[in-house]
Parts: structure tokens; sequence; C-alpha cells
């Protein structure tokens, strides 16, 4: 993954109360993580940072849509993402990421990189299943969906008059020992 500086904050000298940040994300920021799932993107992230005198608390909302392919039709459309975060930081002998809502940073760090935060809310927002919003309504008109139509199995079951004779004796057994 590539530095992305601009998404260091360098908290050292900052007063205590809330501090605005902004950032626009294209594709560019996808591909310093080596996501290339979506064709194009426009998102932009507002960071409220609130410095407290024991912790920081970061809360992340992002505006935008990302243009990725339908998972039936492969037809590309927009799709618009609101996501959130809110996470806590704290100060500790070493980094530790295991709670996903606080982070622990060492006494001595100077900066604290956001950038994977925003990469993790915005992937985990978009769902795992993709479908074309003309695909869920039914006016999508296309070739895969035609020949996926054409490719249906039918789940109605043709009952066949003739049944076995073998089990002919075991469905008697059981109307024998109801009478």
């Amino acid at each position: 993954m590539k530095d992305l500086k601009e998404f260091n904050i360098h908290f050292v000298g900052f007063k205590e109360g809330i501090h605005l940040f902004s950032y626009e994300i294209d594709n560019t920021f996808f591909e310093a993580f080596n996501y290339d799932e979506f064709l194009s993107s426009a998102i932009k992230i507002d960071l409220n940072f609130t410095k407290k005198s024991t912790h920081f608390e970061l809360d992340f909302s992002a505006t935008g849509s990302v243009t990725i392919p339908c998972d039936t039709t492969n037809e590309p459309f927009d799709m618009e993402v609101s996501p959130t975060l809110s996470m806590i930081v704290k100060f500790g002998p070493e980094f530790n990421d295991d709670n996903e809502d606080i982070i622990t940073i060492a006494y001595e760090a100077n900066k604290i990189d956001v950038s994977q935060y925003i990469y993790e809310m915005i992937i985990l927002s978009i769902p795992q299943k993709r479908v074309h919003p003309n695909v869920l309504d039914g006016t999508m008109q296309s070739e895969a969906l035609s020949k996926l139509e054409e490719l249906k199995i039918t789940t109605e079951k043709k009952v066949s008059e003739e049944t076995d004779p073998r089990w002919d004796k075991l469905k008697n057994i059981t109307t024998e020992k109801n009478t």
C-alpha cells in the first residue's frame, strides 16, 4: 500500500475540542489499497476529530457514489454510499486495533493515519451481492438477463401417476397402523 500522507493527522499541538477534516476520495485512493472493483468513485469524507485530555474521538461520515458492475448482468451502475464510523483513540504502550471501536496508539505517537479506517468504512458499506436497480424492478433489458431466463430451471415437478411397486407396500404399513 502506498503512503497516503494527506490522511495522516498530526495531532500534537491541537487544542482540546473539535477539529474538522475533509477528504475527497476517488479511484486513486482505492488503487493505493490494490482494490479495483470500483469502475469509478466520488466520495466526500467528513471527519470530526475531537481531542479530549485523555483520548480522541473520531466520527467519520461519507457521502457519494461508486460505479460498480452488476453481479447479474455485468452492467455498470452508480450506487449511493453514505456510511458512518465512530471510534475512540486512546494511548497505551503499543499500537493495538483488536477492538474495532477503540484503537490504542503508542504514547510516543504524534500522528494517526486514518486512511485504513476510511477504506474499510467504504468497502464494508457496499453489499456483497450488487444488483442493478433496474434488474430489481424488472425494467432492465439485457442479453445476460434473456439468457438467464432461457436457462432458468423450472421447479415444478411433474407428478407421475405411476409409482414404484416396492414403495406401495410401505405406504400400506402406515395406513394399516392407523386403523
